[in-house]
């Protein structure tokens, strides 16, 4: 009787732990795992043309450091005629994540719309320790769109370079041999300069001593100059006040005479004033010895004229002094 009923009841009980396991399965698949059975998701593809290491399937794929989806296959691709490798990229996008607000209204955006307004993916390096790597999206519409149509299986999301990318192709182009070259002729250069300056040096130093001697016994012999210079100058000042000193001296002495001989001079000035005046009245017309003076000189003028007959008479006939002249 107990034997049957055990038989009856372990079925059951074996059952229920087999249900119940499985719904735990399926819950942490669900909960912990990238399963997502009741929220959509969107396919999209990034085509990388350079190195993708530390990148693996399951690594995040962020916007601006939130988590927007995940990398769920990658692959590579050749392409025979341009001899160039692809990597093809496919990840899954979670669009409830990211809504866009219109007219005070929000609602899931469109991949298609947020490429054409600059969506750019790039390879992000999430840690230098451990290399791993991760896709983060950003807008950059100044960076150009270039698409692979023939290699990407879903709505593609252009690339852009990461920072790393730009130091290393930064790197890559820098004309490194014409550097070295450079650096080389440069280091010449100093080589050969050296050696002149080794050569020239000795010479320069003695020349430049020389002329350190010759200058510095022109500058004492120009300082006792100055000092030989400085003492007669000192001399010559003096001389110079004890003239100024003298000659102040004898003006103030002599002063007082040239006032006295202003002061006569100025009445004879005025004296020759008085003078002028009497000879002016002499000399007027109504004056009685201006009167006396033409007769006088009237007289002179008729005995002047008279002798001057006498004379001619005498050259004439110079016996008129003896006889005297017959009436």
């Amino acid at each position: 009787m107990n034997v049957s009923v055990r038989s009856s009841i372990a079925p059951a009980v074996i059952g229920g732990f087999v249900l119940g396991g499985t719904l735990l399965v399926v819950a942490a698949v669900v909960l912990f795992g990238n399963l997502r059975l009741f929220s959509p998701t969107i396919s999209a593809s990034v085509v990388f043309t350079g190195s993708v290491a530390g990148l693996a399937i399951g690594a995040p794929v962020t916007f601006r450091g939130v988590n927007v989806g995940s990398v769920v296959d990658i692959t590579i691709e050749f392409d025979a005629k341009t001899h160039t490798a692809y990597i093809p990229v496919q990840i899954i996008l979670e669009p409830d994540h990211v809504r866009i607000a219109k007219d005070g209204r929000s609602g899931p955006a469109r991949l298609s719309t947020m490429i054409e307004r600059g969506l750019r993916a790039e390879l992000h390096t999430q840690s230098v320790v451990t290399g791993q790597s991760d896709i983060d999206l950003d807008f950059d519409a100044a960076v150009p769109a270039t698409l692979h149509p023939d290699m990407a299986k879903f709505l593609e999301i252009p690339t852009r370079q990461s920072p790393m990318d730009k130091i290393e192709n930064a790197i890559t182009n820098l004309p490194l041999r014409e550097l070295a070259d450079n650096a080389n002729a440069t280091l010449k250069s100093l080589r050969s300069l050296s050696g002149k300056l080794e050569s020239d040096v000795p010479s320069l130093i003695a020349s430049v001593k020389s002329t350190s001697d010759r200058a510095s016994g022109a500058i004492n012999t120009m300082v006792h100059t100055v000092d030989d210079l400085q003492g007669k100058l000192t001399i010559t000042l003096a001389a110079i006040t004890t003239l100024a000193t003298t000659g102040t001296r004898v003006l103030d002495q002599r002063s007082v005479e040239l006032h006295t001989l202003l002061v006569s001079a100025n009445q004879g000035i005025l004296q020759a004033g008085d003078v002028v005046g009497n000879l002016k009245g002499l000399t007027s017309n109504r004056a009685a010895a201006r009167v006396n003076i033409e007769s006088a000189l009237r007289d002179l003028a008729a005995s002047a004229a008279a002798l001057r007959g006498l004379t001619n008479d005498v050259e004439h006939n110079p016996q008129l002094l003896l006889t005297g002249r017959r009436p």
